[in-house]
């Protein structure tokens, strides 16, 4: 959790808003909602059936975060230098916009976005 939580501060510039004492689950302030983690372990102690965890050996899970940025390629290396891995470079899409893609330390898919 501690991981999770210095990667986002350091990749995004997010604040740590809550953790729990257990170190099972984490909250980043980003606004107008919370970016929340919780442990694998207690995550399979919530869902009865289990889940599938991310991993970065595996493909990415049919869902992303996504963080807009005015400067997509700064926000790209500067996640990479944090210890992303880096999956899609920044490029200009056919509708103006620029995007990019990594998957942080645990695997899961972030787009970084210009605004639209």
């Amino acid at each position: 959790m501690s991981a999770a939580v210095s990667f986002y501060e350091q990749a995004f510039g997010l604040t740590q808003r809550f953790m729990h004492e257990s170190l099972q689950y984490a909250e980043m302030e980003t606004g107008g909602t919370a970016l929340a983690y919780v442990s694998h372990e207690l995550a399979n102690s919530n869902l009865p059936d289990g889940f599938q965890e991310n991993s970065l050996s595996a493909r990415p899970a049919g869902m992303e975060i996504c963080f807009v940025a005015e400067d997509v390629s700064s926000a790209f290396l500067c996640a990479v230098e944090a210890g992303a891995v880096a999956v899609v470079e920044p490029k200009v899409k056919p509708w103006g916009q620029t995007i990019a893609y990594i998957r942080d330390p645990n695997g899961i898919l972030v787009e970084i976005a210009s605004p639209m």
